[in-house]
């Protein structure tokens, strides 16, 4: 008698609009049976347990996972950073604000220590352009990851060198501060510049200016504005 190879059951974890835009245009129609999962609610114990995924993989996201999965399945996690440096929150603006233009997009397996886990692999990441296309472009880099990790099951490695830790920013600290530059403006306009995020902001005269989709050109910035009263009963 001959039998038929069971698939392979992988999910995909994601709440951005772009995660779920590169599970359907590429991830779902690799070979194995593919779940999305778009919502923490149904990142439950017996839904995980009732697909039984030979690995979840975590894009974007942005809620702790409960130990009871990391503990018992393969979770992967893609981190913006060369890690061991740049562990941490809001990796994306930490590296531009340091000046970084190139970074590595890491991939590591999950563990009780945040973005601590062994590597997988590592693939090179541009920095340029707007929050949202950063993450649009690390989100397909990505799926090309998931593609080789299905592929080729590479056993992950240690991290290796000096740790650096990156905080995570608040809300406040996306009010501009003073600058030496255009480029440094431009730089902090753009890293914040995405779907969800806090936009750069200057507050003045009881009005919130908040400023996105900046182009550095011709010795200027040319930026699109929200302006918005900071008193709320204001007309």
């Amino acid at each position: 008698m001959i039998h038929k190879m069971e698939k392979s059951s992988y999910i995909v974890a994601g709440w951005k609009s772009w995660s779920k835009q590169v599970f359907q245009d590429v991830l779902q129609k690799l070979p194995g049976d593919w779940h999305f999962i778009g919502d923490k609610e149904q990142l439950t114990v017996d839904n995980i347990r009732n697909i039984n995924p030979k690995y979840i993989f975590f894009l974007h996201w942005s809620w702790l996972v409960p130990e009871e999965i990391v503990g018992n399945f393969e979770c992967v996690c893609f981190h913006m950073t060369d890690v061991p440096y740049g562990r941490g929150g809001s990796p994306l603006q930490n590296l531009i604000i340091r000046g970084h233009r190139q970074t590595k997009l890491s991939a590591l397996r999950m563990t009780g220590d945040f973005d601590a886990g062994p590597v997988y692999l590592k693939e090179d990441l541009s920095l340029e352009g707007s929050a949202e296309e950063i993450y649009i472009r690390a989100s397909t880099t990505a799926a090309d990851m998931i593609g080789k990790i299905v592929e080729e099951q590479p056993v992950p490695t240690p991290q290796e060198g000096e740790v650096v830790v990156f905080k995570r920013r608040k809300p406040s600290e996306s009010e501009i501060p003073s600058l030496g530059s255009l480029n440094e403006l431009h730089d902090f306009v753009r890293m914040l510049d995405a779907d969800g995020y806090p936009k750069a902001f200057i507050i003045s005269n009881g009005f919130k200016f908040e400023f996105h989709r900046s182009a550095l050109r011709d010795g200027k910035i040319e930026a699109d504005v929200i302006i918005t009263p900071t008193n709320v009963d204001a007309t």
